[in-house]
């Protein structure tokens, strides 16, 4: 059965996390490009701006199966006390609020924008920002997974 878990744990995480995060990274250059656009004259991408707003939210809701099946393969394996475990679980946690409360509602703040208000290319820029932080946040926790610190079995 720690071998399902671990599969699927592994297949959410590529195929859920992953498009989540490059989206988010994705949404602040085109977003800055996009209010700006009026002054440089080039074309602007609101269209892509949606498709990558609509990928982190619905994606976000998908990577819920990464801690399911997490949990499931560590209570398998008995490792719910290791402390690499519990500092991914408590970052994983703080990913998804950032991700929550910070990037999509900035996201759907700059799409709100119609035109480049000075809140909204603020609001881009910081997106660059939390995008980021949300993206360190699981590296680290990757790594975590891979190295597992102190674990002894």
């Amino acid at each position: 059965m720690n071998k399902f878990f671990l599969t699927v744990h592994i297949l959410a995480a590529i195929l859920c996390v992953g498009p989540v995060t490059i989206a988010a990274s994705m949404f602040p250059p085109i977003a800055r490009r996009t209010l700006t656009a009026d002054s440089t004259g080039s074309t602007p991408d609101a269209g892509g701006l949606q498709v990558l707003h609509r990928i982190t939210r619905i994606y976000a809701w998908a990577s819920l199966a990464v801690p399911v099946f997490g949990f499931a393969l560590a209570g398998s394996m008995q490792v719910m006390d290791e402390a690499w475990l519990i500092v991914s679980i408590v970052l994983t946690l703080i990913a998804a609020l950032v991700l929550a409360f910070l990037v999509v509602p900035a996201q759907a703040a700059v799409l709100a924008a119609t035109d480049a208000t000075p809140g909204a290319l603020s609001k881009a820029k910081q997106l660059s920002m939390t995008s980021g932080i949300f993206s360190l946040i699981w590296v680290v926790v990757l790594v975590l997974m891979v190295v597992r610190p102190g674990h002894t079995k």
